[in-house]
């Protein structure tokens, strides 16, 4: 997937590694100080650290001076940002956490530097009065849904970026390759509705990849994850709300029989396990069709970043999950010498479009053009900041793409409240009862995870294989706990 502006949550779901047993933190203080108080010009001007997700792009640096001039009038702050790239975020951010390296704003999410587990180690600061002092505005401005259901144990931790609410997944097709072979992409619902469409692009076009992923790629099955990425979850019409192995559930076991079918069909790339992304694919074209997450006009996202036309169609229903709610969250962090002005900070990002248009889009006339009032269109020099615009803030705030309808935020109003929550929404796992188990689970699933989810290996010979290595690996005693846990949830909130 390539890092494109318009990027969402679920890059994170397929550009990162998920790591859940984290280190402690430090304490260690910013050594700048200032009273942080609201903006006035006796006091000193602050720089605020912000640490975000991403490839590094070259021109970070430069926009900064440009938003740092604007906040410095607006806030009385400037802006530092620190980019880190997909994969070794949640790492990196560990030990910037652990050593107390100077930070002030800090991306997490369910999927990248683990929200709920990090609040709970006390990384981040509870934000509940910061909120309440300086971000009535912001409050006022984003979704009530997001903030919410963000809340850890009761209390707020970070201001969730404004965007698409339910987690939908979509079949997503070169429109190139469909015409030519005039395929009806409606037809294709399920897995196993797809693999005519294969077979004719492996028959026809020797050079294209017929289904492409990467070692991220996971089957769609009508569960919802108690841990992303983690085989124990709970069936989305579940009525005894029980957490089950995923791996044990007759929907994955089809779905994975059917990937091997796909794999030695010569339909998934030979390397597919061990890819980091396909964002090769998706800049040569040389691909046919994969999944991602969707928002309303995302096929106009897609087409603009490629520079090529591409189409998509359901292949889930729309759910609101912990994860799509907590998809992209900027936090305060417990080690920040300036809280309220960084708090200060996020609420002008989330409700100042020609900030937040900056921060995305970089310099007008440098890395983009104004077409209208709500459109614009990327210039050449946008290669040099090409922004995952889910990750930075208030997403409906944003400039239009150039084929994008002018009521594009009202349908995402629209999509976001047909969603349907996820029995589990709002349920946060705690576990550090089991931390010992969790360590070893994560560390089977690498084993396991990648080559069982892409078709690489027979599940016939490997599921057994990796049930029973998850079951030595204490997985039971997990789900237990989780179990426990959620039937006490259940109870406090008349589930």
């Amino acid at each position: 997937m390539s890092k494109n502006k318009r990027s969402f949550s679920f890059v994170l779901a397929t550009l990162m590694a998920l790591v859940l047993v984290l280190s402690a933190c430090g304490g260690n203080k910013n050594a700048e100080s200032n009273n942080g108080s609201a903006a006035g010009n006796s006091e000193e001007t602050v720089n605020l650290i912000w640490y975000t997700i991403g490839t590094p792009q070259k021109d970070v640096d430069r926009v900064m001076e440009e938003v740092s001039k604007y906040t410095k009038e607006k806030i009385n702050a400037t802006i530092t940002m620190k980019m880190i790239d997909w994969g070794d975020y949640t790492q990196k951010m560990q030990v910037n956490v652990a050593s107390g390296e100077p930070m002030d704003i800090v991306f997490t999410s369910a999927g990248g530097f683990d929200y709920v587990q990090n609040a709970r180690k006390g990384a981040f600061l509870e934000i509940d009065d910061l909120l309440e002092k300086y971000g009535q505005d912001l409050k006022n401005a984003i979704d009530p849904a997001f903030l919410e259901g963000s809340k850890v144990d009761g209390h707020n931790y970070g201001i969730p970026a404004n965007k698409e609410l339910p987690q939908q997944e979509v079949w997503r097709f070169n429109k190139t390759l469909a015409d030519k072979y005039n395929v009806d992409i409606t037809s294709s619902r399920s897995l196993e509705s797809i693999e005519p469409l294969l077979k004719t692009i492996k028959e026809n076009e020797p050079g294209v990849t017929p289904f492409a992923m990467d070692k991220n790629y996971v089957p769609y099955v009508p569960y919802d994850y108690v841990i992303q990425n983690l085989p124990m979850a709970v069936k989305l019409d579940t009525t005894d709300y029980k957490i089950v192995n995923i791996l044990e559930t007759p929907e994955m076991q089809a779905a994975l029989n059917q990937m091997h079918k796909y794999y030695q069909a010569g339909y998934v790339a030979p390397e597919a396990a061990t890819t980091g992304s396909t964002s090769d694919l998706m800049t040569s074209g040389q691909w046919f069709m994969d999944r991602a997450q969707t928002q309303p006009l995302a096929d106009n996202l897609w087409s603009a970043s490629y520079g090529y036309p591409v189409v998509s169609t359901p292949a889930s229903d729309a759910i609101i999950t912990n994860t799509s709610v907590q998809g992209s969250i900027m936090a305060i962090s417990a080690n920040s010498e300036h809280p309220e002005k960084a708090m200060e900070f996020l609420n002008l990002l989330n409700t100042d479009p020609v900030l937040r248009n900056m921060v995305d889009s970089g310099i007008e006339g440098v890395h983009y053009n104004k077409l209208d009032d709500t459109h614009y269109e990327n210039l050449a020099e946008s290669k040099n900041y090409d922004m995952p615009s889910y990750s930075l803030g208030n997403n409906m705030l944003l400039y239009l793409n150039p084929n994008d309808a002018d009521d594009k935020w009202e349908q995402f109003k629209k999509f976001n409240a047909e969603g349907v929550n996820s029995p589990i929404l709002s349920f946060n796992f705690d576990s550090t009862k089991v931390a010992t188990e969790m360590a070893a689970v994560q560390n089977v699933k690498e084993q396991f995870w990648s080559s069982l989810m892409t078709g690489t290996v027979d599940p016939a010979d490997y599921l057994p294989k990796a049930i029973e290595k998850f079951k030595e690996a204490g997985l039971d005693k997990v789900i237990a706990e989780a179990q426990a846990q959620l039937d006490a949830w259940r109870a406090a909130n008349s589930k």
